[in-house]
């Protein structure tokens, strides 16, 4: 037999056709898939879905954006989707073919019943119990230190736009932004674009001391000039931190799933384990154990040995007891960076619904971060020298070639669109005519170009002195200054003929800090000792809802100029100087009890009073205008301290004084039941001085409420030279209510108040002027009421049951009418206007 042996080079060859062959079948036999998962109503994107080819266990789930890709050599003809809470998706595979398959999933409402519990411990219980123990470790607030890049987007859209909204003549102007987002993007229902800003900053934090401060190094807005919106759309106070007990969500307390306590609140359920990344996590499902709680419902994976957050992805709890919310989504991602697990990407999706299934608006915050240093803390004078959070300079002047390059994430076809649609719109007629009347109705004033008229409730209203009182007035506007602004009215009263009337100004000496000095006269008249709560004496709410007539008024004839200094957000001082003139009016008269206990008639009272104001609001942030600003408030107690000196000879001014007075304010959150409000004052005055310059005590004559007042007091009832008081109200937010299954659709909130007040007044000074008739001292022991009511009556309302508990015995009660003709009620019942979350 003869042997023949091949070249090297046609071996070579063969085996290469061989494996060409091979190859290129493999490859037509491999199926390819790749797609995105999204909320069929929200249009939002669903990370962490599950994806999978039927019948086998080939599978992935989606990121943080809702993608996926997945591969297999195997025989399939279908692609699953599956996610908690909703409907499960099913899309008709090619065999062999690369391909695009996205996934619209519907919400389903899971009900308990559904879980099948075996006999045992649950196996989600010890992964939760390993969670909870390891919280401080795994907490990054825990860390010594660390800072990062953080990149935030936000952005507002009105939503569920119907046809009929579009086909509404007032909302015509707006037709080319539907057929903009209808023509661009298919199957995308329609919305209107409001707002969208963009923050690129470097945040850092430091434990102990605990220090945060955030550098915002760009910000992009739409339409809005107000740099102070770019501090608040920063990291700082847009951020959910799942290993607190408990998450501030609109200033709801929410328990967070791995509070000390979430086994009281929550069921845990060990859905999965799989790998992400290269961790090997749980993935555990929690929903609330009962309704209407404050609570979330939502998936985590678990790090198996760390026992850190790897994702987390959950929502509000249908039913909780929250107005104006339909739904809160919160999707998170974790990192771990040198031994520490650092948030990666944050996503928030808000659903605000005013009437159910009517139009809303849709909130989006998207975050990403990156840079991270770990324990490396900064040197101390870093904090102190500038403030929480800072803008460097033309931080709002960044243009498109720096964002295109900074951003962490590229904009999408429409996001990109939305810049473009916000400003125009914001240029149309119609636009400008909406922002009217929403300004007209907040804020009271109508805007005239440079000057504003206003506030339009004070045009008209009437009383027992005044009669039919009609007032003119108004105030310039940041058209025509935004470093200076003057303000004024004119008012008149039919009955006592007389014209009133004030006029002042303000201006920054400069804005960092903010420095303002202000100057004012004013000839009016007023209740002395009024809550600075109170509805103004000329408000017509205030004519239309009293409880007696009012005719114990003062005329006033008042000058005054201030300096305030704010030295940093939450520290402020102001120094005021006040002359003013006091005349009583209607029944009321000043009579001074000579030395010979004869009685002296003073046609009217004079003071000159320098003030020294002191407010301290640790970590206080506000959102500013030019002059007005709103605060958004801080978890911190606000103190206020105020020192006043009376200047006898200074103006005319016949009196020498000292008033000093401390006001301490807080919340107090206590889950699961509600939050505590308290106020505690306490003050003094030394020196001789009439009553009206004592404290006169503030009551309440009208049918609403004031939280600021005693609002079972009369007027001119009680005066202190010194005194300490105490108000407390508890706010249960349904906690009783919710546990009544006919109740509990309502939505309504209890709420519990106590008032108290103690106070004296010197023989010196009860001996220096005759107290008219309705006035008293509190010799006979404090004053107190207590009131019981509900709150969130169709979302706005809340009415009050008040008992008088001191001062109601008869022989007070009668002598108390004989002398001034006026009645004194032990109950009553008070309402008010309550717009709250």
């Amino acid at each position: 037999m003869k042997t023949v042996f091949y070249p090297l080079s046609l071996r070579s060859y063969c085996l290469f056709i061989f494996l060409c062959l091979v190859s290129i079948t493999a490859a037509y036999s491999q199926t390819k898939v790749t797609g995105k998962v999204v909320d069929f109503d929200t249009r939002e994107p669903l990370p962490f879905v599950s994806i999978a080819f039927k019948g086998t266990t080939v599978g992935t789930t989606t990121d943080f954006d809702g993608n996926f890709q997945l591969s297999t050599d195997k025989s399939v003809d279908s692609l699953l989707a599956s996610y908690v809470g909703y409907n499960r998706g099913a899309k008709k595979v090619r065999p062999g073919q690369s391909q695009i398959l996205n996934f619209e999933l519907k919400k389903f409402s899971i009900g308990l019943q559904e879980i099948v519990i075996k006999p045992g411990e649950n196996p989600a219980h010890p992964i939760l119990r390993n969670v909870i123990k390891n919280k401080d470790r795994n907490d990054k607030d825990k860390l010594s230190a660390y800072q990062y890049e953080v990149y935030n987007k936000i952005e507002f859209d009105l939503n569920n736009i119907s046809e009929d909204f579009k086909d509404k003549k007032v909302f015509k102007p707006f037709a080319f932004v539907f057929e903009n987002i209808d023509s661009t993007s298919v199957g995308e229902k329609p919305y209107l674009p409001m707002f969208i800003s963009e923050t690129l900053s470097d945040f850092y934090y430091q434990r102990d001391p605990k220090k945060r401060k955030e550098v915002i190094k760009a910000s992009k807005i739409s339409g809005v000039e107000n740099t102070s919106v770019s501090e608040v759309m920063g990291d700082m106070y847009q951020n959910v931190n799942i290993y607190d007990n408990s998450i501030l969500v609109f200033d709801k307390s929410f328990i967070s799933p791995i509070s000390d306590n979430g086994f009281f609140y929550y069921r845990y359920y060990l859905i999965d384990s799989m790998t992400i990344g290269n961790k090997w996590v749980y993935q555990i499902q929690f929903m609330p154990k009962r309704k209407q709680e404050l609570t979330f419902t939502g998936n985590m994976w678990i790090n198996d040995t760390t026992f850190a957050i790897k994702r987390l992805e959950m929502k509000i709890a249908e039913d909780a007891n929250i107005n104006f919310v339909k739904a809160l989504n919160v999707v998170q991602d974790y990192k771990h960076v040198d031994g520490a697990w650092m948030l990666a990407k944050d996503r928030l999706v808000i659903d605000f619904e005013v009437r159910k299934d009517k139009m809303g608006i849709y909130g989006r915050k998207t975050t990403s971060y990156k840079d991270f240093q770990i324990n490396k803390p900064k040197e101390k004078e870093f904090y102190d020298k500038t403030p929480d959070v800072s803008m460097v300079e033309g931080a709002d002047q960044k243009d498109m070639a720096f964002w295109e390059t900074a951003r962490h994430d590229s904009l999408s076809k429409n996001e990109k669109k939305i810049y473009a649609m916000v400003d125009t719109i914001q240029t149309l007629p119609a636009y400008k005519t909406y922002v009217d009347i929403i300004t007209i109705f907040v804020s009271g004033y109508k805007d005239l170009g440079k000057f504003e008229f206003g506030p339009y409730y004070n045009t008209y209203s009437f009383n027992k002195v005044e009669g039919n009182r009609f007032r003119v007035g108004g105030r310039t506007t940041n058209a025509f200054s935004r470093w200076y602004e003057l303000n004024g009215y004119v008012a008149y009263g039919t009955l006592d003929k007389e014209f009133k009337y004030s006029g002042g100004f303000r201006t920054f000496i400069t804005k960092k800090p903010r420095q303002i000095i202000s100057g004012n006269y004013k000839k009016d008249v007023e209740i002395l000792g009024q809550s600075q709560n109170a509805f103004t004496t000329d408000n017509i709410l205030a004519s239309l809802l009293r409880r007696q007539p009012l005719n114990n008024m003062t005329r006033l004839d008042q000058y005054s100029g201030s300096y305030e200094l704010e030295w940093f957000e939450g520290f402020n001082n102001k120094i005021s100087l006040f002359n003013r003139r006091l005349t009583p009016l209607g029944t009321f008269r000043y009579e001074e009890i000579t030395p010979e206990n004869t009685l002296k008639v003073v046609p009217s009272l004079i003071t000159t009073e320098l003030r020294l104001l002191t407010r301290f609001a640790w970590h206080e942030k506000y959102l500013k205008g030019e002059f007005e600003r709103v605060s958004l408030g801080t978890v911190w107690p606000v103190l206020q301290l105020q020192y006043t000196l009376g200047l006898k000879g200074v103006f005319k001014s016949g009196f020498t004084y000292h008033k000093t007075s401390l006001n301490v304010n807080d919340r107090i959150r206590i889950n699961p039941i509600g939050y505590t409000d308290y106020i505690i004052e306490v003050g003094q005055v030394w020196g001789k001085v009439p009553y009206p310059l004592m404290e006169l005590h503030g009551g309440n004559e009208t049918y609403t409420y004031d939280p600021f007042a005693y609002n079972m007091m009369n007027y001119y009832e009680f005066a202190s030279d010194q005194y300490a008081s105490l108000s407390v109200y508890h706010h249960f937010d349904g906690f009783f209510l919710n546990k009544i299954p006919l109740m509990r659709k309502l939505k309504w909130r209890e709420v519990a108040t106590f008032k108290g007040l103690a106070g004296s007044v010197r023989n010196s000074n009860v001996n220096l002027f005759l107290f008219p008739n309705s006035l008293s001292t509190l010799q006979r022991g404090p004053y107190y009421e207590a009131g019981a009511g509900i709150e969130n009556i169709f979302k706005i309302f809340r009415i009050d049951a008040l008992w008088r508990l001191s001062y109601i015995d008869k022989d007070y009660v009668n002598n108390y009418e004989t002398r001034t003709g006026r009645k004194i009620s032990t109950f009553g019942i008070r309402g008010s206007l309550q717009l709250s979350f």
